[in-house]
């Protein structure tokens, strides 16, 4: 075995010439590759060797010796424990190069694609209080509260007083819930024991209505001094909607259980993407960013072309979301959802904002569009919006067996968005533009729409 030119322990200085996925500096020494959390491209920085693999290693950050131009001062004071956030020291102009490069890279690396169009990442007026969703855990560590965000590859929680990326109001709800837990001696949740009763906090705030929700996650159906809690919330929170308990007493990391209590209000809340209106419940995915998820289905909407003629499928549909931005322009829009929940609310949300020209089904994607298909409806265009892990390979030859003109494709990962665009390109999709828009400022995620012509 070749001996590694780095070893564990040591220290070296290095030249960061690239940028990981999460957002972590990368250099090479005698051309093995080191990731460095915390260091930019462009940067000199001296560092600590952690770990060696057979063709990189992780390297600790212990001096930037000539700084990128593009480095700054990050705002939360908790950023460097806090694993929220990986890209607040880099500026948001160099955030949105960051990830266009990202996107760029893996369209020719993994994709193999040339001559894509990849546009300039969208990004925020204000990259900052954009979240309208947080769940925090709640621990008890050292005989102190701690209600906050997982420290970085741990379960340890760093307390946090205010987060710079989530509603404010979100900030008032989780202090008023510390002095809450510490005033009645409310035990927290162990993960180690099983014990305790207050596991999360969870707060949802619309950004068009400012109604709020807040659900408290517990153990155990009883709890005490819990009308005080409500009556905490109630006095102290502008725009309060909803209070609900969440009991979730199973050994997991999920953070919800399926048994909601209204303790105050109503089980939901409104919000609007667009024109369009939205019941919000506990459960219910909803973007968390809707400023730019706005962007993104328009973006969707522009790359379909639609001029009202024709057949749309949607797979991966989820609650509806982008369908009915499809119908505004489609003669009729098919989505599909193997979530039978979501398909539920997708119904609901269609009825709630009086669109007729949907049709849901429940199922997998890449069984139910052939049945659609069989009855003798075959789509002129379809969009999918995969999780993050992609669209199934069957998926892609049962769109492509369609022979739809166009596919417009959602991505939450750019990696496997390059990967299905490869497949697609083979199955005679040509990739034509792709556009990254920001989601998630302050963190390494990308969220893209692109464009595919039948060829």
């Amino acid at each position: 075995m070749a001996k590694k030119p780095v070893e564990p322990n040591k220290q070296y200085q290095l030249e960061i010439t690239g940028m990981g996925f999460q957002g972590e500096g990368v250099g090479r020494i005698e051309n093995f590759a080191l990731f460095v959390k915390g260091a930019l491209k462009g940067e000199m920085v001296k560092i600590e060797v952690e770990k060696v693999n057979k063709n990189f290693g992780f390297a600790k950050l212990i001096e930037v010796i000539k700084p990128s131009e593009f480095r700054v001062k990050p705002l939360c004071p908790v950023y460097e424990e806090c694993g929220g956030c990986q890209i607040q020291h880099l500026c948001y102009k160099g955030q949105l190069e960051y990830k266009t490069e990202r996107v760029k890279d893996v369209i020719k690396r993994i994709g193999k694609l040339q001559g894509v169009k990849v546009h300039d990442t969208i990004g925020m007026d204000n990259p900052y209080r954009y979240r309208n969703k947080v769940q925090l855990p709640v621990r008890k560590e050292n005989g102190k509260i701690k209600i906050g965000f997982f420290k970085q590859g741990t379960h340890d929680v760093i307390d946090v007083k205010e987060c710079l990326i989530q509603d404010e109001i979100a900030d008032k709800v989780v202090n008023l819930t510390r002095n809450w837990i510490e005033k009645y001696s409310i035990p927290p949740y162990d993960e180690k024991t099983g014990e305790g009763l207050i596991r999360h906090i969870m707060i949802r705030k619309g950004f068009k209505t400012n109604e709020v929700m807040v659900v408290l996650v517990t153990n155990k159906l009883q709890v005490p001094y819990i009308k005080e809690f409500v009556e905490i919330m109630v006095d102290n929170i502008e725009g309060i909607k909803s209070i609900v308990q969440n009991i979730n007493s199973r050994i997991t990391n999920v953070i919800l259980g399926e048994e909601n209590i209204v303790l105050w209000g109503q089980d939901y809340i409104t919000d609007y993407i667009g024109k369009f209106k939205f019941k919000i419940s506990p459960l219910s995915f909803f973007q968390v960013n809707p400023v730019q998820t706005n962007v993104l289905y328009n973006k969707a909407l522009e790359y379909a072309e639609l001029n009202g003629n024709e057949i749309v499928f949607d797979a991966y549909c989820g609650t509806g979301t982008i369908s009915l931005f499809l119908a505004q322009k489609a003669k009729k829009v098919y989505g599909v959802e193997i979530v039978e929940e979501a398909v539920k609310k997708a119904w609901e949300n269609a009825r709630e904002n009086k669109v007729e020209n949907v049709e849901f089904f429940i199922g997998e994607s890449e069984n139910i569009i052939p049945d659609i298909i069989d009855k003798g409806i075959r789509p002129d265009v379809v969009v999918v919006d995969p999780p993050r892990k992609g669209c199934g390979e069957k998926l892609l030859y049962s769109i492509a067996k369609a022979k739809p003109k166009r596919i417009v494709y959602v991505s939450c990962d750019p990696s496997t968005l390059a990967r299905d665009l490869n497949i697609l390109d083979a199955l005679g999709y040509k990739t034509i533009e792709v556009q990254p828009v920001d989601m998630f400022p302050q963190t390494a995620h990308v969220e893209c729409v692109a464009k595919l012509d039948k060829s």
